[in-house]
């Protein structure tokens, strides 16, 4: 087996073309293109489908890869345990994640783990868009939702739930609704852009009900929504990690709480590779060890190389 041709194969399938391969490799375009052609003849099967836009396993390369995936892991973690006492963790490290999250959680995090890890930088992009991964370089992808792309390792890391809550003075003033019809009779501050639904969904324990609300502010930022709530404009429903200091000052009361609404997850999303570089595991592993400081979070997958002993 030449490793070489194995891992730029591998590469070529992490990168998602034959230039970014090149470009993680230091080789030229050319060289990797040749290389990978030589396994191919060697092994007398097409790995690749390739297209003047797109590159794709065929059945034979995904199975392929799938068992050099494991050697080059296995290769990689008996290199870190001969060099682990002479190993430095550094590098940079290209975050993304949602506003919200960013603004309330993450500036402590970060500065945290950039104190831990002196010799890592980090350059964070807080955005509620539409993130590519590998196109754009990204390192380390937070959303509240599922990935779905393939070429991606995704993490779920725990559950978030939306709540609906008022301000004690907007309760007070217009009553506390006890049933979710009840709720057409309110105002609302609502929670809506092109990936959130304004409306409410609660399950009575039968039956999921859904509910129009009828507002006067519509805004696409959860944050926003939670100033006017606290401010008395009306009911709003956000995420309950992002009220939970409102909540816990009584600024907001949360409303209808024996009519559950769904969950979504928060996930981190990461470029598929044969092995982790250290920064990502460093990081992964402070990220799980955090989330972990707090009884009420839930982990809910936890990769094999973190422990959080």
């Amino acid at each position: 087996m030449d490793l070489n041709r194995v891992q730029m194969f591998a590469q070529v399938v992490e990168q998602g073309s034959f230039t970014g391969a090149a470009k993680a490799l230091g080789l030229t375009k050319a060289t990797v293109s040749r290389k990978i052609a030589e396994l191919e003849a060697d092994a007398g099967v097409q790995l690749l489908f390739r297209t003047t836009r797109s590159l794709k396993l065929t059945e034979a390369g995904s199975a392929y890869y799938n068992r050099v995936q494991h050697i080059l892991i296995d290769l990689k973690n008996a290199e870190d345990q001969l060099s682990a006492s002479q190993q430095q963790i550094k590098g940079k490290l290209k975050i993304v994640c949602p506003i919200e999250m960013g603004q309330l959680f993450f500036g402590k995090i970060f500065a945290r783990f950039l104190k831990a890890y002196p010799d890592i930088s980090i350059e964070a992009e807080l955005s509620n868009r539409k993130v590519d991964v590998i196109e754009e370089g990204v390192d380390v992808l937070f959303q509240i939702t599922s990935s779905s792309d393939s070429r991606l390792q995704t993490y779920s890391l725990l559950n978030t739930t939306k709540t609906l809550m008022a301000s004690p003075e907007y309760l007070a003033q217009y009553g506390t609704p006890l049933t979710p019809q009840a709720l057409n009779k309110h105002r609302a501050v609502k929670l809506e852009s092109a990936h959130i639904d304004g409306s409410w969904t609660l399950f009575d324990g039968k039956e999921w009900i859904t509910v129009e609300p009828e507002a006067q502010l519509v805004v696409n930022n959860v944050t926003l929504a939670r100033e006017a709530a606290i401010e008395g404009l009306g009911i709003t429903s956000v995420p309950t990690l992002i009220a939970r200091q409102a909540i816990d000052e009584h600024q907001l009361i949360p409303l209808l709480e024996d009519f559950p609404m769904a969950q979504t997850k928060i996930t981190m999303s990461l470029p598929q590779r044969a092995y982790l570089p250290g920064k990502y595991r460093a990081f992964i592993e402070f990220i799980y060890r955090t989330m972990s400081e707090n009884p009420d979070n839930h982990l809910l997958e936890i990769p094999d190389f973190v422990s959080l002993k």
